[in-house]
């Protein structure tokens, strides 16, 4: 196999049979393609597959796939109306209606859907990369030390957050109430045309004192959102949903990525030089921190604060690892 495989490349070179000689020599007094490993891998990069071969007598190279499988995590925000959130309780523990649920028993009546006070978002990775290493063995006497470099290769998207089936009646009120606050103010603020409906939920929109009490009102309410945090300005962040009805997020970085690390490995079975297992510890670096960007274009990580519940872990957490820890292990098979 070894043979065969050395044969290949050299042919592959097109040199002459002199200059094949020599080539054939230089390969092997310095070990260069000896010998092919292959391993499956399994860590925080997920389950990947690597080839490796010797290129010196000190280091070699080894190229592979690794990808995260897939899964879902919900996450939930809050649905109000204004930059306020409210308390279903008065002080002396009392219920009284929010201002949403006054909005939410309206649309019912309008769409025939009823609307939620918060909206699940579904979470889940999409996490593969391409991955080119050397690992270097300075201790020529103890091979089973290494130190590598090299890199990942991957898209720059690597999770996503996408808003549940569930979730969809809640984002038509939502789309539906700020739809008809605009076009009621612009009737009342600007002079437009009424909407192009002449009753809803008992009022008659043809009314012009009725155009002006709901005016009024929706200026005070204010816009319909989920709740995500607070912008640099101290103003609230109220996520809509998007012209198809749906709300998003992405976590992105950098689509290469370097890596350095070090690792140990050995003999998997006793007295087995076919089978060999192998741990590797390093950082990959993302090149700054994940960035969170919504479907409306802002990112979670620089543009909001306060965000709470586990939107706000994640994002502190992406805040805090510039880089992204390594911990794989490999079971390493010697083909030849």
């Amino acid at each position: 196999m070894k043979g065969l495989v050395l044969s290949v490349f050299i042919t592959m070179c097109g040199l002459p049979a002199s200059a094949q000689s020599s080539l054939q020599e230089t390969l092997d007094e310095y070990h260069m393609f000896n010998h092919l490993d292959a391993s499956v891998t399994l860590g925080t990069t997920g389950i990947g597959f690597d080839l490796a071969t010797p290129v010196t007598n000190y280091a070699q190279l080894r190229v592979g796939y690794s990808f995260m499988p897939s899964f879902h995590k919900s996450m939930y925000f809050g649905v109000q109306v204004g930059d306020t959130p409210e308390n279903k309780y008065d002080a002396n523990g009392n219920r009284v209606e929010t201002k949403f649920e006054k909005m939410a028993r309206v649309l019912k009546q309008v769409t025939g859907y009823e609307a939620q006070d918060e909206v699940e978002m579904i979470g889940r990775p999409l996490y593969h990369n391409l991955k080119v290493m050397v690992d270097v063995f300075p201790f020529q006497q103890d091979k089973r030390w290494h130190v590598t470099a090299g890199f990942f290769l991957g898209p720059s998207k690597i999770a996503e957050a996408y808003n549940s089936t569930e979730a969809m009646p809640s984002l038509l009120a939502v789309g539906v109430y700020n739809s008809f606050r605009e076009r009621t103010l612009a009737s009342y603020e600007e002079g437009w045309p009424y909407p192009p409906v002449i009753s809803v939920a008992g009022w008659d929109l043809t009314d012009e004192k009725i155009i002006e009490e709901l005016a009024k009102r929706f200026q005070s309410y204010g816009r319909m959102g989920m709740r995500v945090g607070n912008f640099d300005d101290g103003s609230t962040y109220l996520m809509e949903p998007g012209d198809d009805g749906m709300v998003r997020a992405s976590m992105k970085v950098n689509a290469f990525k370097p890596y350095l690390g070090i690792g140990y490995g050995g003999r998997l079975l006793k007295n087995n030089d076919r089978f060999h297992i192998a741990v590797d510890l390093g950082a990959m670096f993302w090149g700054g921190s994940p960035r969170i960007v919504t479907h409306e274009g802002v990112d979670l990580t620089r543009d909001v604060s306060d965000i709470s519940g586990k939107v706000g872990d994640y994002v502190r957490l992406a805040k805090i690892f510039k880089v992204m820890p390594v911990l794989d292990v490999r079971f390493v098979y010697n083909i030849f």
